[in-house]
């Protein structure tokens, strides 16, 4: 097959959009019904012609006009050669000019740059890979491309060095996919960009787009994102609308800005009506000036300023017009002089370009305003309408430009045509003809932009009225308004809604609550109110079960004297429950007991029968009430209601928590402990999660190992907490892939089953990526064949450490193919990141490949967040934690949790099984505590530093 040369034109539009460079290729000729398009081809050819001249007025000698013979370009026979045609069978370009540099010549040949001319007054990336084709092109004719070039733009015929050899690679690349592209039997399906409004194929792609409703409609959506949606099988507006899921805010996201979504925008369109996100505010404290600026903003010129200002039940509009830059500054001082005439002025603008038009010219001109502070105040006091409807109300049209909102609402323009890029051009025949028709036009073009402002200004603070339910939702007939919370999602019971506001009062009315309360109450035939049950009596009250007289004291410890002075007889009642394998009863014990004075020494002394603390709970109790909380995750306030109605008891409310605090003092030193014996082994495993305190975030990390569990709490999630507690650790670290674990200094062994659902999500999310699909496939293969030598063999290096051979031909394949797809490039980037990570196992006994022993203890703890999140501080966790990690490790350890409590142990150690028969065959692999490592662990230093005096229940 023939090979057909692309052209400079073509590679110029394929930078701008690769569909219009395969038309441009396949039609020989064609007329633009874009109006802009042939606008700019104009100025473009014109300043072409003009920089030619100019330069065959200065260099007449030197100058030839059309494409040189080989024999001249290798001599270097002219200085300047204008229009050249360079071309071989792959390549052909129509250099603007090229200029012979004085430099010295290699191999016979001059070496010539070449030259591009743009009008623009500045220069792009794309104009320099423009002039880099040409370098390339010259470099195919002459076998060598020149390293420079030179690009000549603007009123002032600026000339531009640039740098070519870094740009030619990029070329290069280019045109192997622009061929590939022209190689395929047709164009590529329309996407709408930016530059669409600039092309002569606009009408055809726009009406293509429309009729498939293609995700590039949708203004502001990036490729990459569209890119990612396609490939979750996503590729109309119709079914991006389908993917919106209203989602509850978090309270500490709630200063942030709202984040804009498409699914929300495709919403809008899909049910033609305005959605609104929270509750936007527009507040208006003064004179509104609805401000629209008209530039140029190539060469930063500001030639007209529209403001138009209410005045009553009429507007007064001012346009200030500048003929040249020279005028510029007239039309600022004007633009002053009529805002500091109105009271307490408000400019209202939509976007930043009139922001940034104020702050240049006032920097400017500072000379202008008497008042320096002044613009900065008009500055501060502005309001962007762009910023509160951006993420916050979403109108049915597909961008969020001022020309399609205002549409939406009714208002049209008087040319049909009216956009910024005709504006620009009218004003570059205005300045050619100076035709008064052409002002006349601008001048109403920036009066109906002012207008048109008002008209979404006004829709703007209506929904403001709707979000904030100051007004009803059909106060406006010709619009619908969305509350984005109130969307119907799916749920177990549905949410009552009405467009006619008395039947939802009427279905307010027919509550459970409103009946009980305000109807039944008024009739006392039909509902009788049940009495309030009699409050059960106090502890001092309740019927003592056992009364224990405390023995006297024989002799002073002291000074051993026998006759000691007895006090008056005092009682302690102490309230407990005896729990049996079978039940629990409440058992009260009242104590009869004196105190004794030694006359000679003066020592207090007690009887030894004595045992109780201040408190007036036995310890079956408070065994009782930590169980509850702790173990089956109740809340404290549904525990003291529990114990009170069971037992009949008064317990307040904040006895729980008392009793709380008290029992992680007392095993604090139990945690300590663990905590050692974790650090002393040789396998840790580790993970973390947030939880909220009362509006502040922090984090629960977890550490654990077969049989041990630590919980430690930390205000961040810094990599500083883990290394503090993992100190002197030498094993090795499971975790999943948070970067944070890589700052610890041990071997690694990251969570396979972590990557395996990442990799999944991600196939899930791109179904059509076959590079994907293959590298999971790859992957899943390998870890089936691991997994069954595990399950057959256990966790032994001696029959894992085959499996190496297989991973190291997996990396070879990983690395062997080039992966077309961005996903699957970054899914192989991840695999060799984490290389040394993987399969740390094969290489170790007794470590597993997962991370579950750190999950199934988090999930612990999740169950108790679910309780405690949001109504605790950062004490109470603490407290929570010192517990939950005795309660877990009793579970890792076939200890029953409560028993454990009502025996008044401190080492769980003490009712385990014995060490023979509680070793434990994981895998394969039997899984016992090294007491020597234990034993050199306890005289190593205290990792978490232990309360300073613990509380002893009983003596």
């Amino acid at each position: 097959m023939s090979t057909v040369a692309i052209s400079d034109n073509v590679f110029a539009a394929y930078l701008k959009c690769p569909r219009k460079a395969c038309l441009l290729r396949s039609l020989t000729s064609r007329e633009s019904d874009n109006e802009v398009s042939e606008w700019q081809k104009a100025v473009e050819r014109k300043y072409q012609q003009n920089c030619r001249q100019h330069l065959e007025s200065v260099h007449a000698a030197d100058c030839f006009s059309g494409s040189p013979s080989q024999h001249d370009l290798k001599n270097g026979k002219q200085k300047y050669i204008l229009q050249p045609f360079m071309a071989t069978r792959e390549i052909e370009s129509r250099i603007h000019a090229l200029d012979r540099v004085a430099v010295p010549a290699r191999n016979g040949q001059a070496a010539y740059v070449p030259i591009r001319f743009f009008a623009i007054e500045k220069v792009s990336r794309n104009h320099k890979l423009l002039l880099a084709f040409d370098a390339f092109a010259l470099g195919k004719v002459l076998g060598e491309a020149p390293a420079k070039g030179k690009i000549i733009h603007g009123s002032q015929r600026t000339v531009l060095g640039v740098r070519l050899d870094r740009l030619i690679p990029e070329v290069e690349s280019r045109i192997e996919k622009l061929r590939s592209l022209l190689a395929a039997e047709g164009p590529p399906q329309p996407i709408l960009i930016g530059h669409c409004s600039e092309c002569e194929f606009e009408r055809d792609c726009k009406t293509r787009a429309t009729e498939r409703d293609d995700l590039s409609l949708l203004d502001g959506l990036a490729t990459k994102e569209r890119a990612k949606l396609n490939a979750k099988g996503i590729f109309t507006v119709t079914q991006l609308a389908y993917t919106f899921r209203p989602r509850r805010r978090p309270k500490y996201l709630a200063s942030r800005r709202e984040k804009y979504q498409h699914a929300l925008k495709a919403l809008a369109i899909r049910e033609q009506k305005i959605h609104v996100v929270g509750k936007p505010e527009l507040k208006i404290a003064g004179t509104p000036i609805f401000l629209d600026v008209e530039g140029i903003p190539d060469r930063d010129f500001y030639y007209l300023i529209g403001v138009r200002i209410p005045d009553g039940s009429s507007y007064r509009q001012h346009s200030f017009w500048a003929d040249t830059p020279a005028e510029e500054e007239s039309i600022w001082r004007l633009f002053l002089d009529v805002v500091q005439s109105v009271d307490h002025p408000v400019l209202i603008h939509y976007g930043a370009y009139e922001t940034a038009c104020l702050k240049r010219l006032g920097a400017r001109y500072p000379e202008t305003t008497p008042d320096s502070s002044f613009v900065n105040t008009i500055l501060g006091r502005a309001k962007n309408l762009l910023t509160i409807t951006y993420s916050q109300i979403y109108f049915p049209t597909y961008s969020n430009r001022l020309k399609d909102v205002a549409q939406h609402l009714g208002f049209r323009w008087s040319h049909p045509h009216a956009s910024g890029l005709h504006s620009l051009m009218w004003r570059q025949r205005w300045e050619e003809s100076h035709d008064a028709a052409l002002k006349h036009r601008l001048i109403t073009y920036n009066r109906e932009d002012c207008e048109a402002l008002e008209v979404v200004t006004r829709a703007v603070e209506r929904v403001a009225l709707f979000a904030s339910g100051r007004s009803a939702a059909n106060e406006d007939p010709a619009q619908t308004y969305v509350q984005v919370e109130g969307v119907q999602t799916v749920s177990k019971w549905r949410k009552f809604t009405s467009p006619i506001p008395v039947l939802e009062e009427i279905n307010n009315a027919a509550h459970w609550d409103y009946q009980r309360d305000r109807v039944y109450i008024r009739n006392p035939d039909w509902y009788k109110r049940p009495k309030k049950a009699q409050t059960a009596r106090k502890a001092g009250e309740l019927r003592v079960n056992k009364t224990v007289v405390c023995s006297a004291v024989s002799r002073c410890p002291k000074c051993h004297r026998r006759k000691l002075e007895e006090g008056p007889e005092r009682s302690k009642v102490m309230v407990d429950l005896r729990i049996w394998k079978t039940g629990v009863k409440r058992w009260v014990v009242k104590y009869l007991f004196h105190e004794y004075e030694c006359p000679k020494c003066e020592e207090q002394l007690s009887s030894p029968q004595r045992t109780w603390g201040r408190g007036k709970y036995g310890w079956g109790l408070v065994a009782f009430l930590l169980y509850e909380i702790v173990g089956l995750s109740i809340p404290q306030r549904v525990v003291t209601q529990h114990a009170n109605r069971l037992f009949g008891l008064t317990l307040p409310r904040s006895s729980v928590a008392e009793q709380k605090a008290m029992a992680a003092r007392r095993y604090a030193d139990t945690r300590q402990e663990l905590l050692r014996r974790i650090i002393a082994g040789r396998l840790v495993h580790v993970d973390e999660t947030p939880i909220v305190t009362k509006g502040k975030r922090a984090y629960v990390w977890v550490f654990c190992n077969f049989e041990e569990v630590v919980y430690v709490y930390s205000d961040t999630r810094e990599a500083k907490t883990m290394q503090d507690t993992l100190n002197g650790f030498k094993g090795v670290l499971v975790s999943d892939f948070y970067t944070a674990y890589d700052s610890v200094g041990c071997a690694q062994q990251k969570c396979l089953i972590h990557l395996m659902r990442d990799l999944n999500d991600e196939m899930l999310k791109y179904p059509y990526d076959d590079d994907l699909r293959q590298i999971v496939q790859r992957f899943g293969d390998l870890l089936r064949l691991i997994v069954a030598t595990i399950d057959r063999r256990g966790l032994k290096k001696h029959y894992l450490r085959k499996h190496l051979v297989d991973v190291r031909k997996f990396y070879s394949w990983l690395f062997n193919d080039r992966w077309h797809s961005e996903v699957a490039g970054k899914c192989a980037q991840r695999f060799e990141r984490n290389r040394d990570k993987l399969f740390t196992f094969l290489n170790h006994d007794g470590v597993p490949w997962n991370n579950n022993n750190a999950e199934h203890a988090m999930k612990a703890f999740a169950s108790l967040r679910d309780v405690i999140e949001g109504t605790t501080t950062a004490r109470g966790i603490e407290e929570y934690l010192v517990l939950l990690s005795v309660s877990e490790t009793c579970s890792y350890k076939g200890v029953d949790f409560l028993k454990f409590l009502l025996s008044g142990e401190k080492d769980i150690d003490a009712l385990s099984p014995p060490r023979a028969r509680r070793s434990v065959r994981l895998h394969g692999v039997p899984q016992t505590s090294d007491s020597t490592a234990v034993k050199q662990c306890s005289r190593a230093t205290p990792l978490l530093k232990p309360e300073s005096s613990a509380t002893r229940f009983g003596k």
